[in-house]
């Protein structure tokens, strides 16, 4: 078969990395990257240190409002497809470019999958939301993450097209993991002591357009005295300038990082902080507590054990409710293993 594999984001490249890995064992695969993450520290070091093959089509589109971004990844998407007429298009998670990936190959007729499919945070504000069902509901095949998703394929009337294989992300970590040991040096870079320092991530524009909101963010955690590493998002950047640094003493603001050197610094944390949602999962994958700086999230299992709080920054526990939260000792295996070949099963029969 040929198998056609549709990314344009940090967190679609390192879930793309174990699954392309297994597709070259028995099929042709080919890369398509959007570019819709265009800066080096969130494009290239990632398939560079994934050691994920160089893209057979880079449609370079870059920045853009939602509606100019995801109209010319889908201009761009359908001339590729036409040549290449692959069998199975593949589409990750919930970005534009999934969404242009999904419509694309439905218009051509082209069957689709979509992994990491079915999640729904019920936030119809958030981009992400619209992206990821539309995508659910063009797509053949739906690859589930979690039981929670195939409840929402039910729900929706999905369910003859949904499957439940697991997460790829534990995959992907799994390889990262085993490529960073020996290799980052992010610790001893900057100079921090495992344990000794929280991890911060903002991206979601809802916390980081409105430099007013941000500020009250980076306030509340800066007044809560302890070390908060922060690998600033280029989308955060440009409003991040706006402020004055030096109000936030606590606050340590460093460049984006490569995956390996970022999973390694998650994995030395005491906590994670974040409004990702992949990142959330992430954190619970390697046994790291985390608070979601959003009222919702698509990941509500990782709440439901006790290892996720939910604290929007709006909430009067906004941020003392941080110094409070401690997980309990169990922490089920609510994600699987083996997810890439699980999925490469389900393409195949």
């Amino acid at each position: 078969m040929k198998i056609a594999q549709i990314v344009g984001a940090r967190p679609q490249f390192v879930k793309l990395a174990p699954l392309s890995r297994l597709i070259r064992e028995r099929h042709t695969e080919i890369i398509i990257h959007s570019g819709q993450h265009y800066d080096i520290k969130m494009n290239d070091v990632f398939f560079r240190d994934m050691q994920i093959p160089a893209p057979d089509h880079n449609l370079n589109i870059g920045s853009g409002s939602q509606g100019v971004q995801t109209a010319e990844i889908l201009s761009a998407l359908e001339a590729v497809l036409e040549k290449e007429n692959p069998d199975w298009v593949i589409v990750y998670g919930d970005t534009n470019t999934t969404l242009a990936g999904a419509l694309a190959a439905a218009k051509l007729g082209l069957r689709t999958a979509h992994v990491e499919a079915c999640l729904r945070s019920f936030n119809w504000a958030m981009p992400e939301e619209i992206n990821r069902v539309v995508a659910d509901h063009l797509a053949d095949l739906l690859l589930c993450p979690t039981p929670t998703a195939m409840e929402n394929a039910r729900r929706e009337g999905l369910q003859d097209k949904a499957r439940l294989v697991g997460d790829i992300m534990t995959d992907s970590l799994k390889l990262g993991l085993e490529l960073a040991e020996g290799f980052s040096d992010i610790l001893a870079d900057l100079s921090l002591q495992a344990g000794s320092f929280s991890l911060l991530t903002l991206h979601r524009p809802y916390n980081v357009d409105d430099p007013a909101r941000l500020e009250h963010i980076l306030k509340g955690l800066n007044s809560l005295g302890k070390t908060i590493v922060f690998p600033v998002h280029p989308r955060t950047r440009n409003v991040l300038a706006q402020l004055n640094p030096k109000n936030f003493s606590c606050l340590r603001f460093i460049e984006p990082l490569s995956y390996l050197d970022f999973i390694s610094l998650m994995g030395a944390s005491d906590m994670v902080l974040t409004d990702s949602g992949g990142i959330q999962k992430e954190s619970y994958i390697i046994g790291k507590p985390c608070v979601t700086l959003r009222s919702e999230t698509e990941w509500t299992e990782t709440v439901d054990t006790g290892w996720n709080l939910l604290l929007p920054v709006d909430s009067s526990s906004f941020p003392n409710a941080i110094l409070d939260f401690q997980p309990p000792s169990e922490r089920p295996d609510l994600y699987g293993s083996d997810v890439s070949r699980k999925i490469l099963d389900v393409l195949e029969q």
